[in-house]
């Protein structure tokens, strides 16, 4: 049998490296051609691989990393100095072996950043890599929101690579044939916006991609878009809005079903209404963001993540490295024959 082999950033995280072994036992388990390498602490790492059942387990490969790049160490310092950690280990493994089709970390997100451009490097005619995280929806089919960090201050050009990276990931990871682009803007008509939304407006309509025009934050968890684009910094803004809204909601309903008697009589009939709920905005059940634009496959996970987190990214590095998305990536921007006026 030909393996896939995706390796993981051992101790990424707040719950690493227990979690992150997890999530690998589950991969192994439910993905019969994936190896797994891990970097970390060697003897730490064969403990709870031994107390997860994956002690004999020849589909896993520990790669010893003493070191830890933390989300208080400077990012381009970290990569360069600390040669022993799990990250850099982990990027040294994917840049240095062709089997290896991508990597996954929960680390620090400057870090994980840097590593790609430094490590792996920006596919030739990309401007900017971009972050590409999958939310959930009231429809129940996922929107992706690029950028969400990475890029904060961006020209017309970045916004259209945006879109362009975008929209075919969206193709190769949920099958869309024709994904509905959105802008994300102060209001849905079409001359709304900051200065960077009204110039990149036009453009958008001329790059072949399936643009459906501006789209207010309040419309990003509708279902009505399968990719809104934005610089990171309005991206993030919204991303962490939703995430925060979510929680809150989820936490004061919590807070007043155990505060009166009536309510915990009518969370019994309700219970499964609620656990429905909760399983439609799961993050979890996605993945990570992909970092679209650089010479391999690169996925960060959320600093929180836990085994399921965990699998489900494996698993995304597992269905894009065979999509051999990168290539895939490279000619939707390379494809782009139009002047951008800055």
């Amino acid at each position: 049998m030909e393996y896939k082999r995706v390796v993981i950033d051992g101790y990424g995280g707040d719950n690493a490296p227990v979690e992150v072994v997890k999530g690998i036992k589950k991969a192994l388990d439910n993905i019969n051609d994936l190896k797994v390498v891990i970097t970390g602490k060697q003897e730490e790492l064969l403990a709870i691989a031994k107390e997860n059942g994956l002690e004999n387990c020849d589909r896993l490969e520990i790669v010893d990393a003493k070191d830890v790049i933390t989300n208080d160490d400077t990012p381009t310092v970290a990569i360069k100095t600390k040669t022993e950690s799990s990250l850099v280990k982990a990027f040294d493994v994917l840049k240095n072996n062709e089997d290896v089709i991508g990597l996954v970390s929960a680390g620090s997100t400057g870090a994980v950043l840097t590593g790609g451009f430094l490590k792996i490097g920006r596919i030739k005619g990309v401007s900017r890599p971009v972050l590409a995280p999958i939310m959930p929806t009231i429809a129940g089919t996922p929107v992706i929101l690029t950028d969400s960090g990475a890029n904060m201050d961006c020209k017309p050009i970045n916004l259209l690579h945006f879109a362009l990276m975008a929209s075919k990931y969206s193709e190769i990871m949920f099958g869309k044939k024709n994904p509905k682009v959105a802008l994300l803007s102060v209001g849905t008509e079409d001359h709304k916006g900051n200065e960077l939304v009204k110039k990149t407006f036009p453009y958008m309509k001329q790059i072949g991609i399936n643009f459906v025009g501006n789209m207010e934050a309040r419309d990003l968890l509708s279902g009505e878009f399968d990719v809104v684009v934005a610089d990171g910094f309005a991206g993030n803004v919204a991303l962490k809005s939703c995430e925060g809204t979510l929680k809150a909601l989820l936490g004061i309903l919590k807070s007043d079903i155990k505060s009166h008697t009536a309510s915990k009589i009518g969370y019994l009939f309700m219970k499964g209404t609620f656990k429905r709920l909760k399983a439609k905005f799961d993050y979890d059940k996605y993945g990570g963001s992909p970092f679209l634009g650089i010479n391999k496959l690169v996925i960060k996970c959320h600093g929180s993540s836990k085994a399921e987190s965990f699998y489900q990214s494996i698993k995304q590095a597992y269905t894009l490295g065979q999509s051999d998305i990168v290539s895939s990536v490279a000619e939707s921007v390379n494809n782009l024959d139009i002047k951008i006026e800055e």
